[in-house]
């Protein structure tokens, strides 16, 4: 065991040195499918039309059937791409499984827009409908009729304004709306707003327009954030890249959670990124990336990360988000974020500062049985479960959470991982360790000793599917589609394992010492 501790720490310092490539972020069906649909011709882009398919699942959707909201983009993304290329080896058979499938679905947005709609729905999911009139068999697909007068309001909004800064929120779904690339320009990294489906369809635009050196800073973006997908299939992108911020900022808030921020064997990669996240932040705060739009959520947690670190940052960044006690992660957000004020409340109270509007919000939002399972950045409960009790817990020495610890131990599968889907993951499995690992500090000897089967059930789940360097794959944030930031997820997996790992042997030491 203490041979795989070290080995956890080791690989954990090798994510950590790693992150200065703008990030890892997972394939992506519906920007690759959008990629393929505006490069217009499919010759010399089969491999990538081929991993398209073979995403594709045995109910003719894409995306995992167990969050069907998160399935309309990729699977009309697909359909589309696919459509165009007839004639490669199973696109024609993928075309009609998808169009099949797509008539059985239930319109989500018939009536209502849920809270965890995915990113930009309102703006993505009308456009791909109103290029769907060229399907065979004129098919009356679900047409999304509450999302109509968002997506108008949006394009009014958008009408009134020449040109976007760059970074600006919306040109993150470009693709969804924009006709003329005069209305955005490349950022630094030659992206619109740090989206592939934005950036290849500016593209697509600017090609016509004949506008060559931008062009190429383009496409230079586009191969980039091909690599970070690690899928050594050129033109397979991923959701959203970069993620400079968001990646090492939520990585050291994960060793925080596990109690491995301040371990001397990562002493030396978290004071390089802290410094980075320090250089970097101004009184606007910082966003997912260095040239996107600040949020608060990143902010946040930046704020989180640096006051860990014994510095003491200025809360006015993140106060400028604040409304009436509560924070919005991007002004004009459509609904709040759990996430967001959870992360917010956390940030404040580290920094000493009033929060007592954030934290009645956070209290407000848990679910009848104490836990929080309404989050619009991530599918999992767990996620926020685990960061809403270690914001609550926050300087509270004699602070418990009896209601949210049972609902905790009651939801262990059988198999001794957690999951908000069919099967446990290992990343929903750490995320409920680092839950528990916050309330077993504050409870009596019978309850630790209750935790501590419970964890080592977790830990043989664990161990059984633990390799090294091997990178996650399921995806659970919420974008465009359901997403993974490969490493921030596996800097997870990993600490998740190693708290196991350390509340195994304080479990035998203390048994031990028992008279």
């Amino acid at each position: 065991m203490n041979a795989l501790s070290e080995q956890i720490l080791s690989e954990l310092r090798h994510l950590l040195s790693e992150m200065s490539d703008g990030g890892g972020v997972g394939p992506s069906v519906y920007d690759t499918a959008r990629a393929l649909q505006f490069r217009g011709n499919v010759a010399g882009w089969q491999d990538a039309y081929a991993w398209l398919i073979a995403q594709q699942q045995p109910d003719g959707g894409w995306g995992s059937a167990d969050f069907p909201l998160f399935r309309h983009a990729p699977t009309w993304a697909a359909l589309l791409a696919l459509q165009r290329a007839n004639l490669l080896p199973g696109a024609a058979d993928a075309v009609q499984a998808a169009t099949r499938f797509l008539r059985r679905q239930p319109d989500p947005y018939a009536h209502a827009v849920p809270e965890d709609a995915p990113i930009g729905a309102e703006l993505i999911l009308p456009q791909l409908c109103g290029e769907a009139p060229s399907l065979p068999g004129g098919v009356a697909f679900p047409r999304y009729s509450a999302l109509l007068p968002l997506r108008q309001e949006c394009l009014v909004k958008l009408g009134a304004m020449a040109m976007l800064p760059s970074g600006h929120p919306l040109l993150h779904t470009w693709e969804a709306w924009g006709t003329s690339p005069t209305t955005a320009c490349p950022d630094e990294y030659g992206s619109i707003g740090i989206s592939p489906a934005a950036t290849a369809a500016w593209r697509a635009h600017a090609v016509v327009q004949g506008s060559t050196p931008q062009v190429g800073r383009a496409d230079a973006y586009l191969q980039a954030a091909s690599r970070a997908t690690r899928s050594g299939i050129e033109g397979v992108v991923p959701n959203v890249w970069p993620i400079n911020v968001f990646e090492p900022c939520w990585s050291l808030y994960t060793l925080h959670l596990a109690g491995l921020f301040a371990h001397p064997a990562l002493a030396d990669a978290v004071r390089e990124i802290v410094a980075q996240l320090e250089a970097h932040l101004g009184v606007r705060g910082l966003g997912p990336a260095l040239h996107f739009a600040a949020d608060a959520d990143d902010t946040a947690v930046v704020l989180c990360v640096l006051r860990l670190a014994g510095r003491d940052p200025a809360v006015d960044a993140l106060r400028q988000f604040e409304t009436g006690g509560l924070f919005v992660t991007f002004p004009g957000e459509r609904n709040a974020s759990v996430s967001t004020n959870i992360h917010a409340l956390h940030a404040l109270r580290l920094l000493g500062k009033r929060a007592a509007g954030t934290s009645a919000y956070v209290e407000a939002t848990r679910n009848p049985h104490g836990l929080w399972d309404n989050e619009k950045w991530h599918v999992s409960w767990l996620y926020p479960t685990a960061h809403a009790l270690a914001a609550l817990a926050q300087g509270k020495q004699q602070w418990r959470d009896e209601r949210a610890l049972a609902a905790l131990l009651q939801a262990q599968r059988d198999d001794g991982g957690w999951g908000a889907g069919r099967a446990s993951t290992f990343e929903e499995t750490a995320y409920a360790l680092f839950a528990l690992h916050v309330m077993d500090g504050r409870e009596e000897p019978i309850g630790r000793a209750r935790i501590a089967q419970v964890v080592a059930r977790a830990l043989e789940w664990m161990l059984a599917r633990h390799a090294a360097h091997r990178l996650p794959q399921t995806p659970l944030w919420i974008g465009k589609e359901l997403y993974c930031p490969t490493r921030v997820v596996r800097v997870a997996e990993l600490a998740g394992l190693w708290l196991a790992l350390s509340w195994g042997r304080r479990a035998a030491e203390e048994a031990g010492a028992a008279p």
